[in-house]
């Protein structure tokens, strides 16, 4: 059990360490192959069309494709009909010379490379099918008033199954009610028939969605008899029969549940869960609550389900017991792909569910993982894959099957062993803009194996980017949720792993928000006037912008009297037309605005604000309370909306009103709530749609008596400003809340945790009171109570604070330096305490400055940098560093008040990394077979220089490179002379130096060596010779006669009675329907004899009917006639049907004409 536990704890920490394992590989380097694109595992083909089964794949090297057929190695080479397209997997049939069920199979394709093998999902391909309905004579249904009936469809099977709908004579959609309705197999059930039922044209129709094709059955005549009435009766259910029934589904997919019920007068349906409640948002009842619909089932689903049909003879029951069972589905997503680093460990999990329980196989590049080579870093778990000090050399695809009586799921995953150092993949030097107060994402995609850590900085690197303004994600991407101004500037991401560190810039530009500061108002105006719509907008003066006007949400007439400015409409000569809602929008790249008014036109008399209120009264008079009436004025035709009351303090505000309350424009009086000593005078305002009326007449003064206060000051608070002081302060109260004459405050304090006595003062007009001689940074506890001539405020509540900071006065001690590569340094040191700190902590910062190179050559350059650490840290990171260098530092606390000492100066020195490129290379004596390259060392050699390596290569003209060649040279050389060289020949050379770590960058440069003038002098230009100049005339007269021979061959032709020929046999026509509300297109029979639109046709030209696919009414009475996709006749419009027209006659029982289906079948399922 404990070993158990134990290897439990080390895969959470294996798949915690490798959760962001899932790296999108650069396709530049090495990496298993992927399948990007695949048909689905259900492929169901169009017959008439070319067969296209996908299979796309990425990969470094790029992959090969090979496919199985049911199983077995499928040679596309062999089979002239199928060819692979280049580069990819995907394989095309030509069906021209071919049937398409002769490729009916099960296919699976594998992509692979050096790396491995990806497999796809098994695509089993079949072509749809929609066959038509058998040949019968239907008798006419004699049925007596009120019993039920039942009209079967039994359409003909179809692949995908067909879409059932019944209509009549005219392609009208059957009405269909709680009585009469369609079941879900497509027979029409009648719960007791009437005698408008009988009619000779019930036509059930099958809609074969992937061909586009409907089929009709033969029409029904139905007659209804009403000789002996029939009795009332208790419903009976037609469908289900019995007491109960069963019904299995699969998760996901969508619950029918019908039950249709016979009985007269017609029962009505109700249904009702047996063990709980339906799942509100996933269910729906459908014709008249006889189906019920329950869409992405889930397990809870399952369970007893009953359906009641009622009438007022009584009332029958039926369960249905549901049961649900699931093919396999991922419980925390398919399996990542893994990147890993040599050395390092990794988790593959393949974790998913089902009912019941699926079962789990791996494979390695499509082979039985147990019949792959044995690998000791690998381990097979169940559903997991560890992978434990991991080497180059395994990398691999993993597949994974779940799989259970009801399906499958196959995943690959690839485990790719690199090493590599960081990149960015985000490109740089990107601007990102944004507006001011909201949310920037700045992306920093990265890759690097082991995995980079990535650091953001901003401007000059004062510190990394954390606290509540920056938050980094999981992909290392910089958010911040309410950017302001001062987030703007250059932002730097540093991605960073034991191989190397990679930098990138990019910018934010936080904008001002667009703002509509003057907004379009009501107007009402007379016909035959001008209007004018004002829009004044204010909007980042970096963005440009751009006005639109609308007219009740679409565009603005095109008409010459409305006139668009800058930052307004007018509408000259209005019309009653112009009435509306004219709505302005100010667009930004970024951001918009908008507003809307409307405009009334009115013939004469314009509407007006309505008339002030008058006859202001005052009654029920209390100590802090009043009723106030009034009459209301004329409302000038625009009903009154609201009244708004004001008052004005004449004791305190005298000539300032203040607004109230209001009241709904259908009262004339209201209770006010008054506030003690206030001299209250009121007035009222009334508003309409066109604005508010002139205020009333004030009302009589209505004094209220004064009285202790009810409020405390709000928003007491204490800081020190000086090291001995603190200063309390608040939010005085206002003349209202004053409540008395002799308002003053009573401040209180004492120290925290001393249980002292309070201290007390009396403050009058004035809102803080500076206590003096405190120690320094010490908690106290306040309180401010507000009291007037006529008593106090209740008790206040207790706020608390602190006295004044001072510098801290101790440096943090055991400070370390943990040089971690040539670059990057972290500092560790202990926390001061707080006693020492005597402030709020603000930080640590460390102080660090360069030395001196330890190379001999390079200057020696002192610039201090601070690199600070917000909150209580004990560790921070240098980056950035020089290496091979001598670094001093030392590290201080700091808080509110500033900086305390330093910890005594410590030196640590940087290792050697890669020097950087030569500082100049330069080509002297060029000649035939050989030039000299000399150049300069590197400006920052960063470590001792152990060597340069120089390669080359020639070019081409059409700057192709051709073999490298690669050559050693020693430190202490800075020139070198190379020989053997091709004459006249153009040469790229790079150059890079080396210490101990490693090549630095190259620096390159090309040069061409002398062409040999022995060779110059032998070639002549052939234009000038005179046998080619003879040649070229006399091809030139041998063409001329040619065209002159072809033209007078042409004049000679004669023209062919092709046109009769095509009159005399060509095929039905072809009507589209329409897919979204099934309707019939018009019926073209133009002598062009064009394809009609939504029409296909084979690629070479011509149409191919099946043996099975004649038209229906060579087979008589209505035959079951067969639709194009939108429901045109196929077959119907031929001589032959023609010809049986006249011979047979015309029963009213028939099948539709191409006439009617021109002029209706407006709409059916």
């Amino acid at each position: 059990m404990m070993e158990r536990r134990r290897m439990d704890a080390a895969l959470l920490v294996l798949f915690l360490g490798h959760l962001a394992g899932a790296l999108e590989v650069p396709l530049d380097l090495p990496q298993p192959p992927t399948i990007t694109h695949q048909s689905p595992k259900d492929y169901i083909i169009d017959p008439r069309e070319n067969i296209i089964i996908h299979c796309e794949a990425k990969g470094k090297p790029h992959p090969s494709f090979s496919w199985t057929r049911n199983g077995t190695h499928f040679d596309t080479e062999e089979d002239p009909y199928v060819t692979m397209r280049p580069h990819s997997g995907t394989l095309e049939v030509d069906i021209s010379r071919e049937k398409a069920e002769h490729y009916e199979a099960v296919y699976q394709c594998t992509a692979r490379n050096k790396h491995g093998a990806a497999v796809s999902n098994n695509i089993v391909v079949r072509q749809s099918r929609s066959p038509l309905w058998s040949k019968e004579k239907i008798k006419p249904i004699v049925v007596q008033e009120g019993v039920s009936l039942v009209l079967p469809c039994r359409p003909p099977a179809g692949l995908p199954p067909p879409i059932i709908f019944w209509m009549d004579n005219n392609f009208q959609k059957l009405p269909q009610s709680s009585r009469v309705s369609q079941s879900l197999n497509g027979d029409l059930y009648f719960s007791n028939v009437l005698r408008e039922d009988s009619r000779n044209d019930y036509i059930c129709y099958a809609r074969f969605p992937h061909t586009q094709t409907i089929q009709q059955k033969q029409p029904i005549t139905v007659k209804v008899l009403n000789q002996n009435p029939v009795e009332e009766r208790r419903p009976v259910f037609l469908i289900p029969s019995g007491p109960s029934s069963s019904k299995m589904v699969l998760r996901g997919q969508v619950l029918e549940m019908e039950c249709i019920a016979e009985g007269l007068p017609t029962p009505e349906i109700s249904w009702t869960k047996v063990s709980g409640d339906f799942p509100a948002k996933r269910t729906s009842f459908l014709h008249y609550q006889k189906t019920l619909r329950i869409v992405d089932v889930s397990e809870s689903d399952a369970g007893d389900y009953r359906c009641t049909a009622r009438n007022r003879l009584g009332s029958v029951h039926h369960t249905i017991h549901v049961t649900v069972k699931a093919s396999p589905y991922w419980i925390t997503g398919a399996p990542k792909n893994l990147v890993l680093a040599p050395g390092e460990n990794g988790v593959l999990t393949c974790r998913a569910s089902g009912t019941p329980k699926p079962a789990i196989t791996w494979a390695m590049n499509g082979i039985p993982i147990e019949n792959s080579p044995k690998d000791l870093s690998r381990k097979v778990e169940d559903d997991t894959i560890i992978f434990t000090d991991i080497q180059t050399g395994s990398s691999a695809v993993f597949q994974c099957n779940i799989s259970n009586d009801y399906g499958y799921l196959l995943s690959n995953a690839f485990v790719n062993v690199l090493s590599e150092p960081p990149r960015v993949l985000t490109p740089s030097n990107i601007v990102y803009k944004v507006i001011k107060n909201h949310r920037v994402l700045m992306d920093c995609a990265s890759f690097g194996s082991p995995i980079p850590k990535i650091t953001w900085f901003k401007d000059s690197r004062s510190g990394t980017l954390d606290g509540e303004t920056y938050k980094m994600l999981d992909n290392g991407t910089l958010e911040i949720n309410v950017a302001q101004a001062r987030n703007s500037g250059k932002y730097t991401c540093v991605a960073r792993n034991i191989l190397g560190i990679y930098e990138n810039h990019v910018y934010l530009e936080v904008k001002e928000p667009t703002r509509i500061l003057k907004q379009p108002e009501y107007k009402v105006v007379q016909r035959g006037k001008s209007v004018v719509f004002e829009c004044k907008v204010k909007h980042d003066p970096s963005l440009i912008p751009t006005m639109t006007w609308l007219k009740d949400d679409g565009e603005l007439p095109d008409d010459e009297r409305l006139i668009v400015d800058s930052d307004s409409l007018t509408i000259t000569d209005v019309t009653d037309n112009d009435a509306g809602v004219y709505t302005c929008i100010m667009n930004t790249t970024l951001d918009h605005d908008s507003a809307s008014a409307e405009l009334t036109v009115v013939e004469a008399a314009v509407y007006e604000r309505p008339d002030p209120p008058t006859d202001l009264e005052l009654t029920e008079h209390k100590k802090r309370s009043v009723q106030l009436t009034w009459t209301p004025g004329d409302e000038h035709n625009r009903p009154i909306q609201k009244f708004l009351i004001q008052y004005e303090d004449s004791l305190h505000h005298r000539g300032h009103w203040h607004n109230l309350t209001e009241v709904p424009g259908n009262k004339n009086r209201a209770h006010l709530k008054l506030s003690p000593y206030i001299h209250y005078t009121f007035r009222v305002l009334a508003l309409n749609s066109v604005g508010f009326s002139r205020p009333s007449f004030p009302s009589r003064v209505f004094k209220t008596d004064p009285a202790a206060p009810d409020e405390n000051p709000t928003g007491v608070q204490g800081i020190g400003t000086e090291h001995d002081n603190l200063v309390i302060s608040w939010k005085p109260l206002t003349g209202l809340q004053s409540n008395g004459p002799g308002l003053h405050y009573k401040v209180m304090w004492r120290q925290k945790m001393m249980d002292s006595e309070w201290t007390t003062v009396t403050v009058a007009n004035n809102s803080k009171f500076v206590v003096s001689g405190t120690p320094t940074f010490v908690p106290y506890e306040l309180k401010v109570q507000a009291v007037n001539d006529h008593g106090a405020a209740p008790e206040p509540a207790i706020a608390h604070g602190y006295s004044g900071e001072d510098l801290p006065v101790a440096a943090p001690e055991n400070v370390q330096a943990l040089v971690l590569n040539s670059t990057l340094t972290e500092v560790h040191w202990d926390p001061v305490p707080n006693k020492l700190i005597r402030g709020y902590l603000k930080g640590y910062k460390v102080y660090y400055w360069r030395e001196r190179s330890l190379h001999k050559h390079n200057p020696h350059h002192v610039e201090k940098q601070i690199l600070t650490f917000s909150g209580n840290h004990t560790r921070g990171m240098l980056p950035g560093l020089h290496p091979f260098s001598l670094y001093s530092f030392n590290v201080k606390v700091y808080n509110g008040k500033g900086e305390g000492p330093p910890s005594p100066t410590q030196q640590f020195e940087t290792p050697e990394g890669v020097p950087t490129a030569p500082s100049s290379l330069t080509i002297t004596n060029p000649n035939l077979d050989s030039l000299t390259l000399e150049w300069s060392p590197p400006h920052d050699r960063n470590g001792l220089i152990t060597g340069y390596t120089l390669k080359y290569q020639p070019l081409n003209n059409s700057n192709e490179l051709g073999p490298v060649e690669e050559l050693a040279l020693p430190a202490n050389e800075t020139s070198v002379t190379l020989l053997n060289l091709k004459y006249s020949t153009r040469y790229k050379f790079y150059l890079n130096a080396k210490t101990v770590r490693g090549a630095g960058p190259a620096i390159s440069q090309e040069a061409v060596t002398i062409m040999d003038e022995a060779v110059t002098s032998r070639q002549v230009d052939i234009a000038t010779q005179g046998w080619f100049i003879g040649l070229m005339c006399a091809i030139a007269l041998l063409i001329l006669i040619l065209l002159i021979i072809c033209f007078i061959q042409r004049n000679k032709g004669g023209k062919y009675p092709v046109k009769e020929k095509e009159d005399a046999h060509t095929d039905p026509e072809f009507q589209p329907m329409k897919d979204d509300d099934c309707t019939f297109g018009e019926y073209s029979d133009n002598e062009d004899q064009k394809p009609l639109k939504g029409s296909r046709t084979p690629s070479n030209g011509t149409v191919k009917r099946d043996d099975s696919d004649d038209s229906l009414v060579d087979y008589g009475e209505g035959g079951d006639g067969q639709f194009n996709e939108d429901g045109s006749f196929i077959g119907q419009y031929s001589g032959k049907s023609a010809s049986r027209d006249n011979a047979e006659g015309q029963e009213s029982s028939e099948a539709p004409s191409p006439i009617n289906a021109m002029n209706s079948l407006n709409s059916f399922v």
